[in-house]
């Protein structure tokens, strides 16, 4: 937990600053493929998931280390030839997950806000799920348990794995010849975040593009069929937490109606975006039919609204990056009410991105509980050690962020909607 923190604390200014380089590039050519708004989304689900994998909020059935202890044949030594083994066996344990994740009604819930981005960029690359609290899936690395790969060559490659997904979500980097046919490129993983019929389902590999070849679902991007980004049933919001439960949501609305016994039970297991029948009809949900003619969510933002909103997430990113610097200070249970904070922030200024009213309740709720823990523990979980002020500062933030929300629920959404009216 505090490893994977520190971790962490190297690896978020480095995408932080790689998606900043990707942005400036965009513009510089004339193809700026990142939207401010949609990169705060973005960057604050990856704030939203690295909180809670660093906190262990997730239980798995089946640990690794049990597996070892009971079916291991052989007991490998943790050197460069084992790391080699663990990864590849990783990737083909990636790939199945991946799979599922997408061929799987129930399963789709926990992958949904990686797609849901209608961009693609650097920034989407984090938008990983924290609805995913239980890992069922560890069964998949047999392979290496049997070999006896130890428990922490594991814990090393994993993280090392999913790093190495970032740089390949981008539009900038065309195809790369001959390693097109080894590696997972940014024209294969265009491909998987397409919505196109030609590309639904496709390119499930994450390092090797060789599984997708070897399990028939691979699909080079053509020419003649450019991409188009996002999912089906689009998000229409910037709030992570609320896109990691709305397929969930609705599988629970359907499962609920459904009249037949056989699918409440089943709607769970079905492909994915399965839906009794006739429901389509009953219970309509809006999904994009022609993927080259849709409108892109919040391309309307005021500039006032984007450039407080990467003030809020910058800020976010300085509180989690104290919280995992600081975490064995801090220490139980002081650290799971840090992460609550971050959580109800990142819900309150979303949510004033998707310029809700409801804002100023989220906003009223994040002041009265950061008042709170001030006063329950006297300082900022020890940031007076840092800061002589450092209460003060907190508080500031707090009122500001509280004001903020006030002028523009109250002043510059009430504006606008009479602007449109008129109009």
């Amino acid at each position: 937990m505090e490893e994977y923190g520190k971790i962490l604390l190297i690896a978020m200014p480095l995408f932080f600053v790689l998606i900043v380089l990707e942005k400036i590039y965009g513009s510089y050519k004339g193809e700026d493929s990142v939207p401010i708004m949609d990169s705060v989304s973005s960057i604050s689900s990856g704030i939203t998931n690295a909180v809670k994998d660093v906190l262990g909020l997730s239980i798995t059935f089946i640990s690794y280390g049990w597996m070892v202890s009971k079916i291991a044949i052989f007991q490998l030594e943790a050197n460069i030839i084992t790391y080699l083994v663990a990864f590849v066996i990783i990737d083909f344990y990636g790939y199945w997950t991946h799979r599922i994740a997408h061929q799987v009604n129930f399963f789709w819930n926990k992958h949904a806000i990686h797609h849901s981005s209608e961009e693609f960029n650097l920034a989407c690359a984090l938008r990983q799920t924290v609805s995913s609290f239980v890992n069922l899936f560890t069964f998949l690395l047999i392979p290496a348990a049997i070999i006896g790969v130890p428990t922490a060559v594991i814990a090393i490659t994993l993280p090392i794995q999913l790093f190495l997904q970032f740089w390949y979500h981008t539009k900038h980097i065309k195809k790369m010849g001959v390693l097109e046919h080894i590696l997972v490129t940014p024209s294969h993983h265009r491909v998987h975040h397409a919505i196109n019929p030609e590309y639904i389902d496709k390119n499930h590999s994450q390092i090797f593009i060789i599984w997708d070849k070897l399990f028939n679902t691979f699909q080079e991007e053509l020419e003649a069929v450019p991409p188009v980004f996002g999912i089906t049933r689009p998000a229409q919001t910037w709030n992570p937490i609320r896109i990691n439960f709305q397929h969930l949501s609705l599988l629970i609305s359907d499962a609920w109606r459904a009249e037949n016994w056989k699918d409440k039970f089943t709607i769970w297991f079905k492909p994915t975006g399965w839906r009794p029948e006739n429901f389509e009809e009953k219970y309509p949900v809006n999904k994009i039919t022609n993927v080259y003619s849709f409108d892109k969510y919040g391309t309307e933002a005021s500039s006032k609204l984007i450039y407080w909103s990467v003030t809020k997430v910058f800020i976010t990113l300085l509180l989690v990056s104290f919280l995992f610097n600081n975490i064995g200070q801090i220490g139980l249970p002081a650290i799971f009410i840090y992460g609550l904070f971050i959580f109800i922030t990142i819900y309150s200024y979303s949510e004033l991105m998707d310029e809700s009213r409801f804002a100023i309740y989220w906003e009223t709720i994040c002041f009265l509980f950061g008042l709170g823990i001030i006063y329950y523990f006297g300082d900022w979980f020890g940031f007076n050690s840092l800061f002589p002020f450092g209460n003060y500062i907190i508080i500031g933030y707090l009122l500001l962020s509280l004001a903020m929300a006030v002028y523009f629920v109250a002043y510059e959404f009430k504006t606008k909607n009479a602007i449109l009216i008129n109009v």
